[in-house]
This record gives structure tokens, C-alpha cells and sequence, in this order.
């Protein structure tokens, strides 16, 4: 429920970017500017909720769900222009920081609770409702735009009174008692090292995953001069194959771990080369696909090693790491490229994110070994 609940809510925010726009009576540059404030928002609430997780126990993740659809119907009903943007995209950012810190964590408890998958079949959930409430707010266009947010604010609302029900106290207290007693280091022996380590390889999945996101409806206009209609085609792609791909490869378990993220970065990296050197559009959808397949499955399995390796009165500090780190890159992503399309165009520009899916499967090899993470998916 957590999980659809975000996604629903990032759906609807997708479609509705022009109608909010207009309604602030933004350009496309100081549009650009308030969108800046989303990341503002979430990168320190993300580092704040894994504390609160530890402190207080996993029922704080009802409430950090609960706020990201109020945050958003209070956006989008105050947004009139420059500095209101800003200052709805700034709460709306904290609250989506906290609620995906939130959630990851209480996935990973879950998987670790049942010893079966949990993460990626969620983060699929998450998905194929983001492409659901998309299409569902495009349909209903003709409403104000305040209603799809005030939609999902109760969507928001029930999910979270739902967890915090399902939760309950958790063992936050004994938890604590329990860190006091056997490890007074903010992190354990190894410290902040192991999940900034795998922090870093989320970082150059998401970069990957953003990327695609961002620029793939610009390659298909520019670069294979298709026109409106079919260029929105591509990201609707890369999103149902990203959802597709996390329903079918969820059921893996912790034994595949190392091989599902070696597979995943070498279809991201062939399926953006495909891209690349695309003559058509149908040529290039099939690379997105194939892209998209790749990366659909990495953040969700470094969380997954996370969540099997890590005590449970940690857990909260160990996701928020891993996360805020990884979404650096999911931030630095769609700049990369435009920085690469300066330079030598779109086509060398989906080689530079394909360079980035090789580093990926060179460094995640190196890294899990040296973060000492995910040994038992090794074994």
C-alpha cells in the first residue's frame, strides 16, 4: 500500500507539471529552478528518517506517507507562482525523502521478516502505479488539478493509518537498549564505509534509470524525428518495462543477488548502445526496453543486500544512507546527459550513460566484496 501510494502520487505529479506550471505562470526556466527544490527538500529528511526509524520504530512510516500526499494537495492549491512553487516543492521533497527512506526500510524489514523477496516486487508495484495514475490523470484533464492530488492524498491517508496499524510499536526500545549494549558506533565497526559503498552503485543505477527517464522522449523528437505524440511513447516504455521486469524478477532470492545486478548492468549498457545507434524508433524502443530491464533491477537488489546484512535497530540509518547517496545520482542523471549532448550530441550522449552501466558492472564486483555486504548472497 505504501509503496502504490507513492507511486500513484509521482504519477499524478508527472502529468500534472504543465497544468501546475501554468497555473504559477512559470517559463520553462524558472520552472526548471522550482524543480531544484524537490531534491533541496529530500536530501536531509532522507538522512532524518532513517534516525527516526531507529528511535521510534517503523509505525513513523505510516506518518511519512501520509504527509506526501498532504504536502501535495497543499502544493498544488498554493501555487501561484515563483516563490510558492518553491516553497510546496521544498515540503513535497521532504515528505517523498522521508516517505522512500520509510518504506525501503519496512520493505527490507518485511523481506528479512519472511525470508522470501519483497523489495523488487514492491518497487514494481511502485512503478506500474506511477505509469496507472499518470494515464488516469491525463484522463481526467478536463477537472481541476487539484483533484487528482486530493485523490491521492486519501490514497496517502489510508495507506499510512493502514501501515502505522500493521506496524504497531515494533521493538524500537528493546532495539535501542540493544544498540546501547553492543555497538555505541553510529553505524557499527565499519561505519558510514559499507552503505556509502553501496550507495555508490545505486547512485550509477539511478543516474542511468533518471537519465533514460529524462532524455528519451528528446532522443526520439530529436534524433529519429518522431513527432509529439510518438516521442511521449518512450518513457511510457521505459516505465511499463521497469515495472514488468520487477514483477518478474522479484521472486529471485538472496542467492542470485550478485548475478541479477551483473545481468542488470549489462543489459543496461547494451540496450542504451542499441539506443544509440538506433536507425528507427522501433529499433530504439526495443533498446529502451532492454535499458529499462537493466536498470529496474539494481536499487532494488542493493537494497535487498542491505536489508539481509544489517541488525535491525540500524536498519533505518543503514537504508537512509544507501538511499541519499543513490539519489545523488538519480539527481545528476539527466545533467550528465545534457552535459555529454553539448558536447558531442544526443547519440554520444546515450554512449556516455552506456560508459556509466559498464563502470557499473566493472565496480559492482570490487565494492560489494569491499563493503563486506552481501556475503551470504555470494555464498
Amino acid at each position: 500500500m505504501a509503496f502504490a501510494a507513492f507511486g500513484a502520487f509521482w504519477g499524478v505529479w508527472g502529468a500534472a507539471v504543465p497544468r501546475v506550471q501554468r497555473q504559477a505562470g512559470l517559463d520553462d526556466g524558472r520552472l526548471g529552478f522550482a524543480l531544484l527544490f524537490v531534491g533541496a527538500g529530500a536530501l536531509p529528511s532522507m538522512l532524518l528518517m532513517g534516525r527516526a526509524l531507529d528511535r521510534w520504530g517503523p509505525r513513523v512510516a505510516g506518518a511519512a506517507i501520509a504527509a506526501l500526499g498532504c504536502a501535495g494537495a497543499g502544493m498544488v492549491l498554493t501555487a501561484v507562482n515563483l516563490a510558492t512553487l518553491c516553497a510546496g516543492l521544498t515540503v513535497v521533497g521532504a515528505t517523498s525523502g522521508a516517505a522512500d527512506v520509510a518504506m525501503n526500510a519496512v520493505a527490507g524489514r518485511a523481506e528479512r521478516a519472511a525470508g522470501r523477496p519483497v523489495i523488487t516486487r514492491a518497487h514494481g508495484v511502485f512503478s506500474g502505479l506511477v505509469v496507472l495514475a499518470s494515464l488516469a490523470t491525463g484522463a481526467v484533464a478536463s477537472l481541476p488539478v487539484a483533484v487528482p492530488f486530493a485523490a491521492v492524498a486519501a490514497v496517502s491517508l489510508a495507506a499510512g493509518a493502514a501501515l502505522a496499524t500493521a506496524l504497531g510499536d515494533g521493538s524500537a526500545g528493546q532495539a535501542r537498549e540493544h544498540a546501547a549494549e553492543v555497538d555505541p558506533a553510529p553505524l557499527g565497526r565499519g561505519g558510514l564505509g559499507p552503505f556509502v559503498l553501496i550507495g555508490t552503485l545505486g547512485a550509477l543505477g539511478f543516474a542511468a534509470e533518471n537519465a533514460h527517464e529524462s532524455w528519451s522522449a528528446v532522443f526520439a523528437h530529436d534524433e529519429l524525428h518522431s513527432g509529439a505524440g510518438l516521442s511521449a511513447v518512450a518513457p511510457a516504455v521505459f516505465a511499463g518495462a521497469v515495472a514488468i521486469t520487477r514483477f518478474a524478477i522479484g521472486g529471485l532470492g538472496a542467492a542470485h543477488a550478485r548475478a541479477v545486478l551483473l545481468g542488470g548492468t549489462t543489459a543496461a549498457a547494451a540496450g542504451t548502445a542499441l539506443i544509440a545507434a538506433a536507425p528507427t524508433l522501433l529499433v530504439a524502443g526495443a533498446g529502451l526496453a532492454v535499458a529499462a530491464a537493466g536498470t529496474a533491477v539494481l536499487f532494488p537488489t542493493l537494497l535487498g543486500i542491505v536489508s539481509r546484512d544489517v541488525e535491525e535497530y540500524r536498519r533505518g540509518r543503514a537504508t537512509s544512507v544507501v538511499s541519499t547517496v543513490s539519489y545523488l545520482g538519480f539527481l545528476l542523471g539527466p545533467v550528465y546527459v545534457g552535459l555529454w549532448a553539448d558536447a558531442v550530441g544526443l547519440r554520444g550522449a546515450m554512449l556516455a550513460i552506456a560508459a556509466l552501466a559498464a563502470a557499473l558492472l566493472v565496480l559492482t564486483p570490487a565494492l560489494l566484496r569491499m563493503s563486506g555486504l552481501g556475503h551470504r548472497a555470494a555464498r
